[in-house]
């Protein structure tokens, strides 16, 4: 699904000496080179604050933290996502409630989350799903209305420009109060290992989020919040502030991609090609910069999933499913309250998208081979 080696090979005069720098001086923990890439995302984002940590899914617990909520307050977030967002939820012994997605660009939907809401909602969690952001306008006005914090989940869509009615854009992940993300390999800005980061414009969220970081302490010994031990290392800061000079490039390859793939199977029936939110017509525009293709995601009508994603690894393309069981139906998160008729569009994700190949690395022959492999299945 991704070519971590293909990628590395394109940077590696950097990367290494890099590296090297960090085992020579044996700053491993909070050394310069973590400093170095907080002050770049920084810059790259246009964001105040990013504080650095261990991994995505400790970015969002220390967040949500950072915001002082508290056992029992509800936090609002999509069915259709991985299990870390609700996950963190039910660690802190907040309430998840788990609400359906929009049937097009699979993000959470606004109406939903309204009828959500009750007087023990606390905060959202919109996650943006696949690489493009969801309706942040209308979720931080629905914020604003029932005075609700917004957490954005931007695990997988780092790069993303969000355009507002009036023209304005801002990256994913600056719009809410706090947002969180990840830097797993596969990510679209991933290290060679696990990271995170929180980023905020709040001064005094920003403060408290670096105590917890840091077992609670501002000075050594001194603990004066309740925190864990979450600390991006140095050797990841350094891969880190090797790629994201390039992530901007990274996502025009996945869009290239993209739209490759899009020509390929816009006409074919039985399947939906991704739609964006701003609108593009089927596909995306050479100057659109909203969908960064963490994931290429298509919907299958009438066409047997399980026996593409079969034919698809015997003819060795590797294919994902995300997500397979929505997280309502999940052991571990299932709750007497919900309704399935709450989570149409949920249920039927689950049993028709599939994701192909989307990476850096990807050239035409690549693609061109996906595509006849999918096209020689669908008219068997």
């Amino acid at each position: 699904m991704v070519d971590l080696k293909g990628q590395y090979n394109q940077i590696k005069d950097v990367v290494n000496p890099s590296i090297q720098e960090v085992i020579e001086n044996a700053a491993f923990i909070n050394g310069p080179k973590v400093h170095e890439f907080q002050k770049n995302l920084e810059d790259y984002l246009g964001v105040k604050h990013v504080i650095p940590c261990a991994n995505g899914t400790d970015a969002l617990q220390i967040a949500m933290m950072g915001l002082g909520l508290k056992p029992g307050d509800e936090v609002i977030t999509a069915d259709f996502t991985f299990a870390a967002t609700v996950e963190v939820i039910a660690l802190l012994n907040l309430t998840p409630v788990l609400v359906d997605v929009n049937p097009d660009d699979f993000n959470i939907n606004i109406e939903a989350i309204e009828r959500a809401i009750t007087p023990k909602t606390k905060a959202i969690v919109p996650v943006h799903l696949f690489g493009q952001c969801a309706n942040m306008e209308g979720i931080m006005s629905l914020a604003k209305k029932h005075n609700l914090y917004v957490i954005e989940d931007n695990a997988q869509a780092i790069g993303a420009n969000y355009t507002y009615k009036n023209g304005k854009k801002l990256k994913s992940g600056t719009i809410g109060h706090v947002a969180s993300t990840s830097f797993f390999p596969s990510k679209n800005l991933g290290c060679y290992g696990d990271g995170g980061a929180i980023f905020t414009n709040d001064d005094d969220l920003a403060h408290t989020i670096r105590g917890i970081v840091n077992h609670g302490m501002y000075k050594r010994y001194h603990h004066d919040v309740v925190g864990v031990n979450s600390r991006l290392d140095s050797i990841q800061a350094a891969v880190l502030n090797a790629k994201l000079p390039h992530l901007d490039d990274y996502n025009k390859a996945r869009q290239s991609a993209a739209r490759k793939y899009n020509e390929a199977f816009k006409n074919i029936k039985g399947i939906t090609i991704p739609k964006l939110s701003n609108g593009c017509e089927n596909g995306i525009c050479e100057q659109c910069d909203c969908h960064v293709f963490h994931q290429y995601t298509l919907k299958l009508e009438g066409i047997d999933r399980d026996a593409l994603v079969a034919h698809l690894n015997e003819n060795d393309i590797p294919c994902g499913v995300y997500y397979p069981i929505p997280l309502h139906k999940q052991k571990a998160y299932a709750d007497s309250r919900y309704n399935e008729d709450h989570f149409k569009v949920t249920n039927t994700l689950v049993k028709t998208v599939i994701s192909l190949p989307m990476h850096t690395e990807l050239d035409d022959d690549q693609i061109d081979y996906i595509v006849s492999k999918v096209k020689s299945f669908i008219n068997a």
